[in-house]
């Protein structure tokens, strides 16, 4: 890939190829002389056509990924309204006030919303998968593995997103629940949508499938640090084997993903591909989107971004819906006022609001997907699973201490397995708020979703048991896909 190709990647996010443009036409009789089809248009026969046209629809699966209910907006606002942290002030149906009062059902716009963009870019990647291999040397074959791979990865990207949300958690029993619709073919009609649910274990093992064959043919690194962040690499798919394999209680495994990409001893670096460190808590959201800290990031532009209803920014800092909860994690008093972390607010009305993306309308932060202080986590909890205490401590410290050296965790806090295990969860609740992970450390870990309350809202607990733990499936796809409940 040239660079003038590969940097364009992010300006034309937006403008992708799908295989529902029609076709240039030469008018050769009369029929076509009267029916002249678009110029600026291609149809599905030729897609695949040239470098530029394939390099569309790569472009166009990272599209759908940031779509307004995936990654780009409402996947944010859904999985951090469910938990603990916020306080709802609005009881706003369009802004998550369902999933914060624990009351989504199959009719809910976001419960059909989430699941036709997971499985949008789903089929938009396995459309490219079957289309390189159907029109092979289109492309340098190496070019063409390297497509192939970056389409697994956002396969299995949005299979772990779709599979935490709408199944039962794999620790309950092993991943032996019926789990979600199995989509690896490509599909341009709807014959095939009837499809039964593959188990939770089956639809792991396709993820983890996906990600180590992307790991092979991945490049170790881009020409840029804007490719290196918006872009899958080779330390991306390493990096999300460590948070899968945490979902599946595979201690040792998360343990081996994490050495690839995280040196033995402090400072901890990644020491081949993309040099991923620890950076400047403060400068990573606000100043230097593209730090070697942003592993994977959704990149907004003025031409490319989402706004609104839609935007985590909008809703729980702009317009003010969601202020941070003092019973939650905001005030846990061993997060001293030491902590950069804790600059990340604003005060109004006598409550908090979280700043972590604080540009103004239109709202161009760049929505982190996954970051290397959350494989330093992932990779300290495996360790405490293990019984490698003073690793997981030590790589615990290097969290805490980056954004407030002064800090020492009380000994109690570290002393034993349990102990650790819990402060290490704790962590995640200050390191990664407002980042889309409470849902999924709330369920993972069988725990109770915590009730909640204000003057004028409230919520209840929802305990494991209940069915509304997690999300149901949508009416859309219960009446369009005949096996789906069998």
């Amino acid at each position: 890939m040239t660079i003038q190709r590969a940097t364009s990647f992010v300006r034309r996010f937006s403008g992708y190829l799908t295989l529902s443009l029609l076709l240039t036409a030469t008018a050769c009789n009369e029929t076509n002389l009267l029916n002249p089809a678009p110029e600026t248009a291609v149809s599905g026969a030729n897609a695949f056509d040239t470098p530029d046209r394939i390099l569309g629809l790569v472009n166009g699966i990272y599209k759908a990924v940031k779509g307004v209910n995936f990654y780009g907006g409402n996947y944010y606002t859904y999985s951090e309204a469910r938990g603990e942290e916020f306080i709802n002030r609005t009881s706003n149906t369009f802004t998550a006030y369902e999933a914060w009062n624990q009351t989504l059902n199959s009719g809910s716009n976001f419960v059909a919303g989430f699941w036709i963009a997971g499985y949008a870019a789903i089929n938009n990647a396995n459309i490219l998968i079957k289309g390189l291999a159907d029109n092979p040397g289109k492309v340098d074959a190496t070019l063409a593995k390297q497509y192939v791979a970056e389409a697994k990865f956002l396969r299995a990207l949005s299979y772990f997103a779709l599979v935490t949300a709408y199944a039962r958690p794999y620790n309950e029993n092993k991943g032996t629940s019926p789990g979600l619709p199995l989509r690896v073919q490509a599909e341009t009609t709807s014959a095939n949508n009837d499809l039964k649910r593959s188990s939770v274990a089956e639809v792991y093992a396709q993820i983890i499938k996906d990600l180590d064959e992307a790991e092979a043919d991945l490049p170790l690194t881009y020409s840029t640090a804007l490719l290196n962040t918006t872009r899958a690499h080779r330390n991306t798919a390493i990096a999300l084997k460590t948070r899968v394999y945490l979902n599946t209680g595979n201690w040792a495994k998360v343990v081996e993903e994490a050495r690839k990409i995280v040196s033995t001893s402090a400072p901890y670096v990644a020491s081949t591909g993309v040099n991923h460190r620890l950076q400047n808590i403060v400068e990573i959201f606000t100043t230097n989107y593209t730090s070697t800290e942003s592993i994977l990031s959704v990149p907004m532009t003025e031409l490319d971004n989402v706004t609104g209803q839609s935007s985590f920014p909008y809703v729980f800092n702009a317009n003010s819906e969601y202020n941070l909860n003092p019973a939650g994690i905001w005030g846990d008093t061993e997060w001293k006022s030491t902590d950069l972390r804790r600059t990340f607010a604003r005060t109004a009305s006598g409550v908090q609001f979280l700043t972590k993306y604080s540009k103004p309308s239109p709202f161009l932060d760049y929505m982190p997907i996954i970051r290397y202080s959350e494989v330093l986590l992932n990779y300290a909890e495996a360790a405490a699973r293990t019984g490698d205490l003073t690793l997981a401590t030590n790589l615990l410290k290097a969290v805490r201490n980056r954004s407030d050296a002064s800090y020492s965790f009380p000994a109690s806090a570290l002393s034993t397995e349990t102990a650790l295990v819990g402060t290490i969860w704790k962590e995640r609740r200050i390191e990664l708020l407002g980042e889309g992970f409470r849902t999924n450390d709330i369920v993972r870990n069988l725990q109770t979703f915590p009730a909640k309350s204000s003057s004028s809202n409230s919520a209840p607990a929802v305990t494991p048991a209940q069915d509304n733990y997690i999300y149901p499936l949508p009416n859309v796809e219960i009446i369009t896909n005949k096996l789906l409940l069998q």
